[in-house]
């Protein structure tokens, strides 16, 4: 067995994996994206091009010590295997939970996502590539049995099952989340337009995409729908047109009201999570009213996109899915959590 990294080592293996990921050959990128897409069809070159961008930029040397700093990383007395369930909804999603793992020195046993089998398994490749010894925290598993913590995301139905097998072991399980936009009507063509990131990138997957938006008014979902037609090639991908077609269909059969630019649906609606290829709107006429709206369902918002002078913890439009190492899925410190596995 290879002796163990410190975390110096550790930090830096990851370092090398971000560089790596931004300096991929055309070579390797083409085929890295042939076979992620061969494995599943969402998974086009335009989303994992961001996945790349994303991970790199969580990997940066300077993120990852600015993200460290909080922290006083000390060696694990007696390192302990965290079963980590990953998603599977977006390429390289679960990422950030092994790289946590990594970081504190314990031991992940890793069971893949079928949706993200190929490209998780990839970057785990790359990672041993560049430090074998890594190969000493990472284990592959297909069952997850007797681990000493969790770690796993999925839906709300599978994280009843989770909360069932996992509950009794020290864990952190996350169910649905979806993300959120305020318009107030005074936002910039270009933030409408960079709001089309949000919703769009990844087909609208990821929790943190967006999939409802909060308006005083109907005027600011046509000034809306004019700014997204830069996003209209997502109907290229069959999977996201089909489910496009499917919901415009039922629409139309019930007769219900809704807007259409012939690639994304917006329905007035006070559900949360919104079908792919719709968009949910809410009208809202004080601050007031728009915060009680908020408060009813925070607990499954993840982020929420809007002007951050109104509010310090509201995601520039456009940033959403571009998420740095302190931003924690469920604002669940997961590197906390593990690091207080060695006191328990």
């Amino acid at each position: 067995m290879m002796e163990s990294l410190p975390v110096s080592k550790r930090v830096e293996g990851l370092i090398k994996l971000g560089r790596k990921l931004s300096n991929l050959s055309d070579e390797e990128r083409e085929d890295v994206f042939r076979r992620t897409y061969n494995s599943n069809s969402w998974f086009d070159n335009r989303s994992m091009s961001q996945a790349i961008r994303g991970l790199s930029l969580l990997l940066e040397e300077s993120n990852l010590k600015k993200w460290l700093s909080n922290y006083s990383l000390i060696e694990p007395e007696n390192p302990k295997t965290l079963g980590l369930l990953l998603a599977g909804n977006i390429p390289g999603v679960g990422f950030h939970d092994l790289m946590c793992v990594l970081i504190s020195g314990h031991i992940a046993a890793v069971k893949l996502s079928s949706g993200d089998a190929f490209f998780s398994k990839w970057l785990i490749d790359q990672l041993l590539a560049i430090e074998p010894a890594f190969s000493n925290q990472i284990q592959i598993e297909e069952m997850l049995k007797g681990k000493y913590a969790y770690i796993a995301t999925g839906s709300d139905n599978s994280s009843r099952y989770f909360h069932y097998y996992f509950g009794k072991y020290p864990h952190i399980i996350r169910s649905n989340r979806t993300s959120v936009a305020i318009l107030t009507g005074a936002e910039s063509d270009r933030e409408l337009t960079d709001l089309g990131k949000d919703i769009f990138s990844f087909f609208g997957l990821g929790c943190r995409n967006v999939s409802k938006v909060f308006v005083p008014n109907e005027q600011v979902l046509n000034r809306l729908l004019d700014n997204l037609e830069s996003f209209r090639y997502v109907s290229e991908n069959h999977k996201y047109h089909n489910n496009y077609e499917y919901n415009k269909a039922i629409y139309l059969v019930n007769n219900e009201s809704h807007l259409d630019n012939g690639f994304l649906l917006l329905k007035e609606s006070e559900g949360l999570v919104s079908p792919i290829a719709v968009l949910y709107y809410e009208i809202y006429s004080d601050q007031a009213e728009l915060n009680s709206k908020i408060e009813q369902v925070k607990e499954k918002i993840q982020c929420i996109v809007g002007d951050p002078k109104a509010h310090p913890e509201r995601i520039v439009f456009g940033r959403a899915q571009e998420p740095m190492p302190w931003d924690y899925a469920d604002k669940v410190d997961t590197l906390r959590f593990l690091l207080d596995l060695d006191q328990s």
